[in-house]
């Protein structure tokens, strides 16, 4: 035999002795708010997160709304100005509804 067989035989018997790893051990654990008053903190840091981007959604559709109603005579820009708003305003309120569930599936 060569040494280096013997010395791959040695380094398999080695392996072939050790404990193999427990797959059920968890290297991902969810997220998990720390013990004490900094889980309602949070909590109530994004609750008025969560308004506060409503609220100025809700602004902004009222802005877009007076835009498209002042500019429907003689201010043609200001109407189309506030017509290329309301995508806008709507993908600003998809993300404030549903930025839990996309930040909660991009964890996974």
């Amino acid at each position: 035999m060569s040494t280096t067989h013997n010395l791959l035989m040695q380094v398999q018997d080695y392996l072939a002795q050790q404990t193999p790893i427990n797959p059920s051990i968890d290297f991902n654990p969810p997220a998990e708010a720390p013990p004490g008053p900094l889980e309602s903190a949070a909590k109530t840091m994004l609750a008025w997160m969560k308004w506060g981007g409503l609220f100025g959604a809700v602004g902004a559709g009222v802005a877009s709304g007076i835009m498209m109603a002042v500019g429907g005579r003689n201010r043609n820009n200001m109407a189309v100005d506030g017509a290329m708003r309301i995508p806008w305003i709507i993908g600003g309120m998809a993300l404030v509804f549903g930025a839990a569930s996309i930040v909660g599936f991009l964890a996974k």
